[in-house]
């Protein structure tokens, strides 16, 4: 799976691809990018720590996804908290074909243009109800609409799934949001069905999380179980474990 994403949590991002199975690449390079995502089962790409230049490479590797038919998952990280942030963001969205976008809430809510709001790269609120938020946007954008929160919600504008899985020590470490789009990346991969396939991943990684957190351990402690109970976890374990509601189908 093919990433140019943030190099603030890009070492977490390839640990945890590939606790859930998967093959990471991080790579950027203009000179290498069509290449290396003409050969990828889906591209995955974050904004988190942007400049022009990883834009230019997105925008390369996510037309040459497009031609080759690998699913793109975008994560807007911080939309909305400068003007060169969001214009970006709205580049890659109206110059590629996006399978999944996944954001918090205040990202999703820019993005819709209901007034999210974001302080750095954290959600810190959005204005109106969010499933509708998500699916009024997913339908706009003819995508899969991931919005993270303490539920999250999975929706093409026509179906929309709610997961309640996930713990609270999830939001004391960095690199969590970014960790979960790269398992959205993962199981989209393998799945036609975006939606499904971002519920499961959602539920999956709120799963480790929960695991994780069993022993009440710090920060630091959670992390390494984090990755831990990754490579543990099980298609069994989703099955008894996700707490999956349909909203709307």
């Amino acid at each position: 799976m093919h990433h140019i994403t943030n190099y603030v949590t890009v070492n977490d991002c390839a640990n945890i691809t590939m606790c859930f199975g998967g093959a990471p690449v991080m790579a950027d390079a203009v000179e290498e990018v069509e290449e290396m995502v003409a050969m990828a089962s889906a591209l995955v790409l974050n904004i988190g720590t942007l400049n022009r230049a990883q834009i230019d490479s997105m925008l390369m590797a996510g037309r040459e996804a497009n031609r080759n038919d690998v699913p793109i998952v975008l994560d807007p990280v911080g939309v909305g908290a400068t003007a060169y942030r969001t214009k970006s963001a709205q580049a890659l969205l109206d110059g590629l074909d996006v399978a999944v976008l996944k954001g918090n809430a205040g990202e999703i809510g820019v993005l819709a243009g209901t007034g999210g709001q974001v302080r750095g790269v954290d959600s810190v609120g959005i204005s109106g109800d969010r499933r509708r938020v998500a699916e009024r946007l997913a339908e706009r954008r003819g995508c899969c609409v991931v919005m993270s929160g303490a539920t999250d919600i999975v929706t093409d504008g026509k179906r929309t799934l709610l997961i309640d899985n996930g713990h609270e020590m999830m939001g004391r470490i960095s690199g969590t949001g970014c960790m979960a789009t790269s398992i959205v990346g993962s199981f989209v991969s393998v799945s036609e069905d975006h939606v499904i396939g971002a519920a499961a991943a959602m539920a999956a990684f709120g799963i480790v999380g929960e695991r994780a957190a069993r022993e009440g351990i710090g920060p630091g402690s959670f992390k390494c179980a984090l990755f831990d109970e990754a490579a543990a976890l099980t298609p069994v374990d989703v099955r008894d474990r996700a707490k999956f509601k349909v909203a709307r189908e």
